[in-house]
């Protein structure tokens, strides 16, 4: 079963932005940081997929992909990461993938860009630990989102067969794992990667 924010109890309030567009982060952050306040944590999760075997990739297919999942993520960070500095706290946190990690077949912009995701977040982290910021990657497999649901039932079959706890992972799963890195509680962890993957990739 999955809950909305709604159901639990959680107060929403969204902007919008184009994560993919550097000037309409800004717009969006600012709006947030004068209506609701500073900026303490930053959840990095854009993504899309534009699957495709390389040697029929278009360069468009490649660009809007490494636009929004690692453009995405400096685009994000860096208009959030000074004012973390100056008030030295922060909590970061990187969604990434197992795809990231062993690549995939007809995903070479998509595992490119999630692979980035990781050398972004030890670089980054190294830069900031003295300001109390902490910068972190979780990498999940397969996941029931929409995106993956959308994926013919014949392959979601093939997929859960390579995993070893024997279904994809729920949601929740991950939110927990995200709502640990961002507590006070995960102040000695960063530069790290979580992999929630049911098993399915393992190093």
């Amino acid at each position: 079963m999955q809950n909305t924010l709604q159901d639990v109890g959680c107060e929403v309030d969204m902007r919008q932005g184009d994560v993919a567009d550097f000037d309409s982060v800004g717009r969006m952050v600012r709006a947030v940081e004068s209506e609701i306040g500073p900026i303490d944590v930053l959840i990095n999760n854009a993504g899309i997929a534009r699957d495709v075997r390389f040697t029929k990739m278009e360069k468009a297919d490649w660009d809007d992909v490494m636009n929004t999942n690692l453009n995405g993520v400096f685009n994000c960070t860096r208009h959030v990461i000074d004012g973390m500095m100056a008030r030295r706290y922060g909590r970061i946190i990187n969604i990434s993938s197992i795809n990231g990690q062993k690549g995939q077949f007809g995903q070479t912009n998509y595992s490119a860009a999630k692979a980035g995701i990781h050398g972004f977040t030890k670089s980054l982290a190294l830069e900031v630990a003295k300001y109390g910021i902490t910068v972190n990657t979780i990498s999940p497999g397969y996941i029931e989102t929409e995106m993956v649901m959308a994926v013919p039932q014949n392959i979601r079959e093939q997929i859960v067969a390579q995993i070893p706890v024997g279904r994809m992972g729920y949601i929740e799963e991950v939110a927990e794992a995200v709502s640990y890195l961002v507590s006070d509680k995960s102040g000695f962890i960063t530069g790290s990667n979580l992999s929630i993957n049911g098993g399915q990739h393992m190093y």
